[in-house]
């Protein structure tokens, strides 16, 4: 299986600290963000990763993280020149995936949950994460049966009946790129991650499994200091 690490985005919500650099090279207690999401690629056993920039950013990205061996890893950089949505990874990376598995999280999505097992236990179709929050409107949301088995996902729905969103880490057989390929733009004018899922969901072959521990999508100011009072807390460290 390979990684992939979705770190493009103008970070326009986090404004004026992105105006100097990328979201996802922003500290969270005493690490840059993109830190978080490769830990978890990492632990995963995952060793070849792409990490795909914004093309303004990616000498930055190159100077952080370099080839991948200081982290007994490989990397490769790929330019997403415009967001165009979450699906798009999969076919910036297709040549990367080489027709291999894949994990995909987002760099800025941080997980108290070591998730490594959840990864490693993946034989086909594909994985997803859900957890349950207070503003499931924000992302995709996943509706469960009696049963506890996903019965449909939507993406951003206005007034969700449903608290489970879907965390920023999809695990993926190596049909996902062919998928992403057949996702027509929404009214947003992008590819959306949700298609991805909803095909798999049709052909029964999704498996929805819920986070325990805390989750993060650090793309607001409140959300960026929770996760650095996250880290802080898992270092062991009082942050006061």
């Amino acid at each position: 299986m390979k990684g992939i690490i979705l770190s493009g985005g103008a970070g326009s919500r986090l404004s004026p600290l992105t105006k100097v650099t990328s979201k996802q090279l922003l500290p969270i207690y005493n690490k840059p963000m993109i830190f978080y999401p490769l830990e978890t690629l990492l632990k995963a056993g995952i060793k070849e990763i792409l990490v795909i920039v914004a093309p303004d950013r990616a000498g930055d990205y190159l100077r952080l993280l370099g080839s991948g061996r200081e982290f007994g890893a490989k990397f490769t950089y790929e330019i997403q020149d415009k967001p165009e949505g979450l699906a798009q990874a999969f076919i910036i990376g297709e040549d990367f995936l080489d027709h291999e598995d894949v994990a995909m999280i987002l760099g800025d999505n941080i997980f108290e949950d070591d998730l490594s097992q959840e990864i490693q236990s993946f034989k086909s179709g594909g994985k997803v994460f859900a957890k349950e929050v207070p503003d499931p409107e924000r992302f995709g949301v996943v509706w469960f049966d009696h049963e506890g088995k996903a019965t449909r996902i939507e993406e951003k729905p206005k007034q969700p009946d449903s608290n489970y969103a879907v965390t920023g880490l999809y695990v993926y057989d190596n049909r996902v790129v062919d998928i992403a390929k057949h996702v027509k733009p929404s009214a947003r004018g992008e590819l959306e991650i949700t298609e991805v899922h909803n095909a798999y969901l049709k052909l029964g072959e999704l498996d929805v499994e819920t986070v325990k521990g805390e989750w993060i999508d650090a793309g607001t100011f409140s959300s960026l200091y929770r996760a650095y009072k996250l880290a802080a807390r898992l270092a062991g460290e009082n942050d006061d």
